[in-house]
């Protein structure tokens, strides 16, 4: 059996206030065409399927072309919800969406009922809450790692009384080994926030969700990443996912297939005017870009004179030469001994890099006096 393991999908997520479905749309559904060209037989997502539990309507749509398409292509699909999903939301159908080969996996009282597919059962952990789930699993401990030990514990009894299949895990977690990036919502806990790898053992393949770096641990436990990038962090992330090789026998072979890149990230950096004339910055012009400005006064509407050159100018800051920014200083000791007027002033300056011209000068004192006759 070939499968395709994508997790962290998070349909409906924005880039930097920037809209991303129809890139979402095209990257997905191209894993249909990679269905039949590899002769896929399932699709499993490990968790994240949307950005947020009460998905729009428009990611619902989204959501729901991507999957018809790939169903269309051949492939059954199994999905596990995920930390920024809501369970009960995306398993509302699951007994009716099983019969058209769509399974999902949303309950944690069927975590150890694995979906047998030819000859692999298909273990889906739903995202665990550590809170609630050590409850409902009846686990003592605490942390993320204590209710997936009881998870994976019940996972090897029911394997117990079976026999002849090949078994894979799709997990959502954050196991010790993997490197995150800015774009993850934290999972930690209590302080705790890693899984040891360990707590898998047992099992021919775990396909993992959470990180959005693709990432091997083991030879069988490995995240796919998400299928596009969600913050500059992930700029020289190369977006894959992974056809896994398996059967009654065991793994067999993963093979990284790499996605196409719907908008290049990249950083830059240097004095607006610089950026905004040198032709060797030609090549940005269509990439999202994370820009640093570096002159010694604050430019205004700075954005705005990005963009006229570079539309996708999604993220920009200040940082002038000589690494000074706005002052860090504690509040009673940067207006200790100054008038209002003064700590207006300053304020000014610290914002922008310049004191106050005389016309604002006038304009703030005229400002204090009518507060003050008022």
């Amino acid at each position: 059996m070939r499968v395709l393991h994508t997790s962290d999908w998070h349909v409906g997520r924005t880039f930097h206030g920037r809209d991303l479905l129809a890139d979402q749309e095209t990257v997905l559904t191209g894993l249909a065409s990679l269905v039949e060209r590899e002769r896929v037989d399932v699709v499993v997502v490990a968790g994240d399927l949307y950005d947020r539990a009460v998905p729009s309507a428009e990611s619902i749509d989204t959501c729901a072309r991507v999957l018809s398409a790939i169903r269309e292509a051949g492939a059954r699909i199994v999905i596990t919800p995920g930390n920024h999903d809501s369970a009960q939301r995306i398993g509302v159908f699951g007994a009716f969406a099983a019969a058209g080969g769509l399974h999902l996996r949303t309950k944690l009282s069927a975590l150890d009922t694995p979906v047998v597919l030819d000859d692999v059962a298909f273990y889906g952990l739903p995202y665990l809450d550590p809170e609630p789930s050590r409850h409902a699993l009846g686990v003592d401990g605490r942390g993320h790692a204590a209710v997936l030990g009881e998870a994976m514990r019940r996972v090897r009894a029911d394997l117990r009384n079976r026999s002849g299949l090949g078994t894979m895990v799709l997990a959502h977690a954050f196991v010790t080994g993997g490197e995150s990036c800015e774009s993850e919502r934290s999972i930690r806990v209590g302080g705790i926030d890693h899984v040891p790898g360990a707590v898998f053992d047992g099992v021919d393949y775990v396909a993992l969700g959470h990180l959005h770096g693709a990432q091997k641990l083991a030879e069988n436990l490995r995240y796919s990443g998400s299928p596009l990038a969600y913050s500059f962090s992930e700029a020289r992330h190369r977006k894959q996912v992974l056809l896994v090789d398996i059967d009654s026998y065991g793994l067999h072979a993963v093979t990284q297939v790499e996605l196409p890149v719907p908008r290049r990230l990249a950083t830059l950096s240097g004095r607006l005017d610089d950026l905004l004339s040198d032709p060797r910055h030609a090549d940005l012009e269509e990439c999202f870009l994370s820009v640093a400005v570096t002159d010694e006064v604050r430019p205004l509407d700075l954005q705005r004179k990005l963009q006229e050159r570079f539309p996708y100018a999604v993220h920009a800051e200040w940082r002038p030469d000589g690494g000074r920014a706005a002052a860090e200083l504690r509040y009673a000791d940067a207006v200790r001994g100054r008038s209002d007027h003064q700590i207006a002033a300053g304020f000014v300056h610290d914002v922008r890099g310049s004191a106050p011209t005389a016309s604002e000068s006038s304009l703030l004192e005229q400002a204090f006096r009518e507060v003050e006759t008022e």
